[in-house]
């Protein structure tokens, strides 16, 4: 059943097994393991149904690091989390993501692929691309386009899955019909409320910003709130142990990374489409497609002490004709523009995270001047044509001789980039989250000597030269002109040592009975991978473990 925190005529308590916060890509997929149990699970939503902006500005914050994260729009607060803004990209991480690799410090996870495999196998039913096969890395689909042949000590081409769904959209029914899930839609974590000990959670307090106030009471306890979030209840969750839970050894919020990136320079060749054509996102077949990626190999990676990471080639172009100039400005015109406020806030938070202006104004303008594009498009019709035979030969509709590259990449576990709690309050009278995003001097030799090796190869490949970002050749010291990704990891990181992770190899908070973390946060290293089937595999994993501790301790009760 689905509830609205809001709608409900009082703010009553709720006794169940299982609560899981946060109705993410992780929080759905723990709940809907458990549909058809005997476990009674409440799924609590800080967000409603659709995206609202009032719920959105609870996820304001302040960024104080280099580069800035802005926390408020790198994340969206609604039934279905963040993965309603997201592409689609599943990829499993490789063997050499989990492994300790003596260049990168604090790297290594405490569990390996193989125990991490069987999860990813259900998180593609889960994601709905169960048709196709993986290895660790990469899947193993056959392509629309051959991908370039790269030297395999340097280069690889690996290939991620488009899940066509969101999570919130394609498993609400199933959790509304469940009678034995409740999810609470509108109910706002406000702290985890520890035993007198510290060692076990007694309760969820819930409310909202109007001033409702209630408890969740159960036996388990698992935060999946997101890689900031997590950190941010932890340390509000202070009223017994004041440094905040799963904090003893002051870990929580630390490690913070996300996935940079930004330009690596461009390549000058007359064949651009050699470069973009095999790793055009508009090109897949069927309802969950294919593409490849161009990826740094692991033996170039510990050959040259770096980072994991990847690049993508877009097409820069040449001066666009007048008549294609018109065909785009009356398609566009016709587009219908974002009319609720759950499309606005997402077009919002869209353009937030391309750094683009919003177009709201412009596209207002040309649908007011449909009859005058259209008329430009006959006046046009010459270059239409021309564009066509162009698109029919496999080029572009609009020539140009430019391919960017834009580099996305690892970044290094660092104790200093990190979530801390800022004086500032919420609207519920929360302390918000203070983000303090660093990267360290092997992020920066790692752009420098990636890009190198992408502009040289990419650059051999079309025949072509290549000029680095200038950006890249500012010295060691320089700042880094990359920006996020939105891909927030590590900040309740895992590992066996309490002193080394908030988390355990169960995803158990050191030292909390009944208290679990599910989510990127808990990850040490993040390779290059889209985390959503990761942080999918990890969750089914958990799933397990609770259901296994709950029957236990049911049949515990019943002897």
């Amino acid at each position: 059943m689905i509830i609205d925190y809001l709608d409900s005529p009082a703010s009553a308590d709720i006794d169940t097994d299982l609560c899981v916060i946060g109705a993410g890509a992780a929080g759905i997929a723990i709940a809907r393991c458990f549909i058809g149990t005997s476990t009674t699970v409440c799924l609590v939503e800080g967000g409603g149904a659709t995206g609202e902006e009032q719920s959105q500005a609870l996820y304001e914050g302040t960024s104080i690091g280099t580069p800035p994260l802005d926390a408020g729009t790198s994340r969206m607060r609604v039934f279905g989390g963040s993965c309603n803004l997201w592409g689609g990209g599943c990829m499993p991480l490789g063997k050499h993501d989990l492994v300790e690799r003596p260049w990168v410090p604090h790297s290594g996870w405490p569990i390996a692929y193989d125990e991490l495999r069987p999860y990813y196998e259900r998180a593609r039913e889960y994601c709905r691309i169960d048709a196709h096969p993986f290895t660790d890395n990469s899947f193993l689909i056959p392509l629309a386009r051959a991908p370039i042949p790269f030297d395999a000590e340097k280069l690889i081409n690996q290939v991620f899955a488009r899940s066509p769904i969101l999570f919130g959209n394609a498993y609400r029914s199933e959790l509304e019909k469940a009678p034995n899930i409740t999810v609470v839609l509108h109910a706002n974590l406000l702290e985890l409320h520890a035993s007198a000990s510290g060692a076990s959670v007694r309760q969820a307090r819930i409310g909202t910003i109007d001033g409702r106030r209630s408890a969740v009471r159960a036996r388990h306890y698992v935060l999946a709130c997101g890689g900031i979030e997590n950190a941010r209840m932890l340390l509000l969750s202070n009223s017994i142990r004041p440094r905040g839970l799963g904090n003893e050894y002051d870990l929580v919020g630390r490690y913070f990374m996300d996935h940079p990136c930004g330009s690596m320079g461009t390549v000058i060749t007359d064949t651009p489409e050699r470069l973009t054509r095999p790793y055009d996102r508009t090109q897949g077949k069927g309802l969950a497609p294919a593409f490849p990626e161009i990826g740094l190999s692991p033996a170039f990676q510990q050959a040259h002490r770096i980072l994991n990471g990847r690049v993508h080639p877009f097409s820069v172009e040449g001066p666009v004709p007048k008549g294609i100039r018109a065909l785009r400005d009356f398609r566009a015109a016709l587009r219908p523009t974002a009319q609720d406020e759950n499309a606005i806030l997402e077009a919002r938070l869209c353009a937030a995270l391309k750094n683009a202006p919003s177009n709201d104004d412009d596209t207002r303008t040309r649908s007011a001047n449909i009859a005058m594009a259209a008329l430009r498009i006959g006046l046009g019709s010459a270059d239409i044509v021309r564009a066509l035979m162009q698109k029919r030969g496999g080029k572009p509709t609009v020539r140009g001789n430019r391919v960017e590259l834009i580099g996305y990449f690892e970044q290094a576990p660092n104790p200093d980039s990190r979530i801390t709690l800022a004086d500032e309050r919420d609207p519920l009278g929360l302390p918000k989250v203070c983000v303090d995003w660093r990267l360290t001097a092997l992020d920066r030799h790692t752009y420098r000597t990636a890009a190198a090796l992408f502009g040289a190869e990419l650059a051999r490949a079309a025949g072509g030269s290549y000029r680095p970002a200038a950006w890249l050749n500012d010295g060691d010291d320089a700042t880094a002109q990359v920006h996020t990704t939105a891909h927030h990891l590590g900040t309740t990181r895992m590992s066996d040592d309490p002193r080394q992770g908030v988390v355990d190899r169960q995803c158990r908070v050191h030292g909390i009975e009944n208290l679990h973390i599910a989510g990127s946060s808990v990850f040490p290293t993040g390779g290059w991978a889209f985390p959503t089937f990761t942080i999918v595999a990890l969750s089914l994993r958990l799933a397990d473990q609770l259901r296994m501790q709950l029957r236990h301790a049911t049949l515990s009760e019943a002897i």
